[in-house]
Parts: C-alpha cells; sequence; structure tokens
C-alpha cells in the first residue's frame, strides 16, 4: 500500500488488481478517473489539473510498469479492475482494446467507480463511419455494420454499453505529435506499397485532449461527437510537408501501390458548434509550420 499527499488530503493506493482504491473522504466535484493514463490520457490529466487546482486525478493502467511515472504528474495510480471507495464525478476511457479480454467489462467496471453526476467519456474512432471512397462524412453519417471487422465489433459493442449507461463517446481521427502518428511510421519505413491518395483524418494529442475535456465540462449524456481537425490530407499530402518541413532527419522516398480502398473525408463542425471547441492546430501541415 503506498500513500501519497497533497496538503492535508492522504490517499491510499493499493496495487493489487481488483482491489479497492481508497482517497479522501470527500470527493471534489472535479475529481477525474482516467482509465488509460497513455499519451493521450496524460494530457488530459495535465489540462485537467491546471482548470482544477486541488482536484484529484486517478489514473488506472494494465500494470504497474510506469506508475511512478503517474505518481511524477500527480495521478493517483492503480491497476485496471480497481474501484474507488467514494466514486468519482468525471471518468474518460482511453485504454485501447488490445491486451484486453474482456473490452466491454473493462467499460463496465470503470464506469461503476463513477457517482453519475458529472461525466463519462469513451474516446473511440473515426473507423466506425461507415463511409469510404475519399467522401464526406460527419456526425450524422451511418455506423459501420456489426459483422464487418473483429476491430469494429469489439467497439461497437462498447460504445453500446457506454450509452446505455447514460454516457458519452468521442470517436477520434488519427491522433499525432511531432514524434507519434501515421507520419512517424511511414518515415521510417521510407517507401511504403501502398496507394498516396488514400484520404487521411487526423487531430492532434493537444487538440484530442481538449475536445475531451470540453466535453466533460459540459456534462451532456447518451451523444456521441467526434473529434477531428477538418483538413483531411492524402498520404501524399502528409509525408510531402513532413519532407518539406526540415523537422525530421530522413526523407519519405514514396508510395508506390495503386490499389487499395480509399478513406473518407471527416467533418465536425455539429461537434464544434455543440461543445463551443476550436483546435489549437488546425491542419497538421499547420502544425509543421508550413502554410
Amino acid at each position: 500500500m503506498l500513500k501519497y499527499c497533497w496538503g492535508s488530503v492522504v490517499a491510499e493506493v493499493s496495487h493489487d488488481n481488483g482491489s479497492e482504491v481508497s482517497a479522501a473522504d470527500v470527493v471534489s466535484q472535479n475529481d477525474l478517473l482516467i482509465v488509460g493514463p497513455g499519451v493521450l490520457g496524460r494530457i488530459v490529466a495535465e489540462k485537467w489539473q491546471k482548470e482544477h487546482p486541488g482536484c484529484k486525478v486517478y489514473g488506472q493502467t494494465a500494470s504497474t510498469n510506469h506508475h511512478s511515472e503517474l505518481t511524477d504528474l500527480g495521478i493517483i495510480p492503480s491497476l485496471k479492475g480497481s474501484t474507488i471507495s467514494q466514486k468519482v464525478p468525471h471518468v474518460i476511457f482511453c485504454a485501447p482494446p488490445s491486451g484486453s479480454d474482456d473490452y466491454p467489462e473493462d467499460v463496465r467496471v470503470a464506469a461503476s467507480n463513477w457517482n453519475g453526476e458529472g461525466s463519462f467519456l469513451f474516446t473511440s474512432s473515426t473507423a466506425l463511419y461507415d463511409c469510404s471512397d475519399n467522401m464526406m462524412c460527419n456526425e450524422d453519417c451511418p455506423s459501420v455494420p456489426i459483422g464487418r471487422s473483429p476491430r469494429t465489433d469489439v467497439l461497437l459493442k462498447v460504445e453500446n454499453v457506454v450509452l446505455e449507461a447514460g454516457c458519452c463517446v468521442l470517436r477520434l481521427a488519427g491522433l499525432y505529435k511531432i514524434d507519434r502518428g501515421a507520419h512517424v511510421f511511414w518515415l521510417r519505413k521510407g517507401t511504403l506499397d501502398t496507394r498516396p491518395d488514400h484520404i487521411i483524418n487526423q487531430i492532434h494529442y493537444e487538440d484530442a485532449a481538449s475536445l475531451a475535456i470540453a466535453i466533460m465540462k459540459k456534462r451532456l449524456r447518451n451523444q456521441i461527437f467526434l473529434g477531428c481537425d477538418n483538413k483531411p490530407l492524402s498520404r501524399q499530402e502528409i509525408m510531402d510537408a513532413v519532407n518539406r518541413s526540415g523537422k525530421f532527419e530522413t526523407k519519405f522516398k514514396g508510395f508506390t501501390g495503386t490499389d487499395g480502398p480509399l478513406g473518407k473525408r471527416m467533418e465536425n463542425s455539429k461537434t464544434r458548434a455543440a461543445i463551443g471547441w476550436e483546435p489549437k492546430y488546425p491542419s497538421f501541415t499547420e502544425f509543421l509550420g508550413l502554410k
């Protein structure tokens, strides 16, 4: 059992899977549980703590490997499946399905730690929108049917669990920052046997975090939101920007494929209007300092 102190508040955390995590007797209206405090979750934690000084932020992980890092960030760590002695008003679930034996059950357990007063947000994927051939797609586009693929099936099932519990969903486009994202993978490969005109939709990690927080602060129920920068780019356009930016040591050589599916052009003006949100980085090219 480890103890973490914030002023006069002492929180006790057990790292045993399925155990109870006890904290202060009084729960703040701004306390937050992050299930899956990876890159996105940690940015959410940092922004949330700045907006809500003195709040408690819990982070549940699949292993104890990074618990010391979380503690240094002011996050109270525990293992996935732990229950908090006092339910919290805000929960964001951003753990991926990979490595989970029962992803829907993981979400149900996380929901059991929510007191229903604030918000519960599940981060999903724009892969669930049934649109292709580089066509326009927004919040009103239908979802892919069950049976399309194992990946989309598990997300659809979890979204249903989330919505039935009165929670909200944020479907995110491809996440990126300077050292993470599709462009980094492609740059390492040098050349790829895939078509260059496939459309990619993206959103910077910081913008995904700020949108998630803006949604949670609205305390909405049973809604699906869309997170993207509204500037879809082809694979070729993305890597041309990478090569022109001068921010990377190597150059991408090219895409050599001519077959394969096309993408879709995501547009989220309805989400922006409903939440009152705009991205810090309007496009991948502008993030790189290009016009």
